[in-house]
């Protein structure tokens, strides 16, 4: 071969005797065949085949076979992130005429994308009381052809009763999705309860490091997957094999990172109950979280996200105390191994029932350093917003 030519075409070599415990990484845009009659025939291959890059290479088929083993599921669809994993689901069942329900809780993203992208285009939505169980079936008509649940929700913390909305939806010809990014598939399996659809947004704890963006949608019948697929590559989105690497490195400690958070996060949340200037930890595991029995029921473990309802303060004194802590990083994101605060907005946010506390909500993410410095890092802060309230009351 010309030296050109010998640039291009890369030599084959021995791989006997080479074993590695990594996946690769398969980056690929082409997929090339053996013969033309391959080439001929590979529409046949389906969505389990490779035909072209954008619909997957072994590495996205290693990462989607390991969630459908930990999820009990059929297959995975991945995508970009976890909102895409959310709208890919509404978009793949629900046609003009139909309807969505959405707990109140809900990532405020998805709310946006019903009012604003599903609504024009005649896909109807309504919010409802995220704690209200089996009377749901009270909302669902003959309109309705999905039911989304979060549980619990990533701000506020209420643990919805997934099997008893799954009966009433099944009884009325409803699907049932389910974002179990908090619970992760170790502490909640949303397919085993009767989910139709479980999504994760990998970005937290899958991913492990804040460094990914990736969503996955894992479903029981082989049909769901079918449909999500179509619609995928209708819009031509896949996702990067470098970020399922990414994804794959961080499940294997995820075991591991999820019950030291969980642990830590159960342990702060207890302690702080009864701070002066806490007026309300919102954590499952504790009995007045709202849907504690049914987390007690269905889970009985924790992830490292919490909330705190806090005695009311200006934004100043909040801005202040966020910018003395040492340890946490002030973020909106969370299941890495940096903990994070974040302040939340939540009263503009809820629609079927009234968020009314009076102070605001700051949303905490429990990562691995050390317990000891987190507390006193966590203390630091609510220290400046009692000095802060103090002073304003003298």
């Amino acid at each position: 071969m010309h030296d050109q030519t010998l640039c291009v075409h890369h030599p084959a070599v021995d791989e006997e005797g080479y074993a590695s415990l990594a996946v690769p990484t398969h980056r690929a845009s082409t997929i090339v065949y053996p013969d033309g009659a391959s080439f001929m025939a590979r529409k046949y291959r389906g969505f389990d085949g490779y035909t072209y890059g954008l619909h997957g290479t072994p590495t996205t088929r290693t990462l989607e076979a390991q969630l459908t083993a930990l999820h009990d599921g059929v297959r995975t669809v991945l995508v970009p992130s976890g909102q895409a994993a959310v709208t890919t689901v509404m978009l793949s069942v629900l046609m003009p005429g139909d309807k969505v329900l959405i707990p109140d809780h809900a990532y405020p993203p998805v709310r946006s994308f019903c009012t604003e992208y599903l609504a024009p285009r005649g896909i109807a939505h309504d919010f409802y009381d995220p704690l209200i169980g089996a009377g749901i079936a009270e909302l669902i008509d003959e309109t309705v052809k999905l039911v989304w649940v979060e549980s619990p929700g990533s701000n506020t913390m209420e643990v919805q009763d997934v099997p008893a909305i799954v009966a009433a939806a099944k009884a009325k010809g409803a699907l049932v999705g389910c974002d179990n990014t908090w619970a992760t598939p170790l502490i909640f399996k949303p397919l085993v309860h009767g989910a139709d659809f479980a999504c994760e947004a990998l970005t937290k704890y899958v991913g492990g490091h804040s460094d990914l963006l990736l969503g996955s949608i894992t479903v029981k019948d082989i049909a769901l997957r079918q449909k999500m697929k179509e619609i995928l590559r209708g819009f031509g989105i896949g996702v990067s094999p470098d970020e399922c690497q990414l994804a794959l490195r961080g499940i294997e400690t995820m075991g591991l990172r999820v019950a030291h958070m969980g642990r830590v996060s159960e342990d702060f949340a207890r302690r702080l109950v009864d701070h002066p200037m806490v007026e309300r930890v919102l954590h499952p595991a504790l009995p007045s979280c709202p849907g504690h029995a049914i987390w007690k029921r269905d889970m009985g473990r924790s992830s490292g996200l919490f909330s705190l309802v806090l005695k009311p303060v200006d934004d100043e004194a909040m801005s202040a105390a966020l910018s003395a802590l040492r340890v946490f990083a002030i973020g909106a994101s969370w299941g890495g191994t940096r903990s994070l605060v974040a302040p939340q907005a939540i009263a503009q946010d809820r629609s079927a029932t009234a968020w009314t506390a009076k102070g605001p909500l700051l949303r905490i993410s429990i990562g691995l350093e050390e317990p000891d410095e987190l507390w006193a890092d966590l203390s630091r802060l609510l220290s400046v917003l009692g000095r802060a309230t103090a002073n304003k009351a003298a």
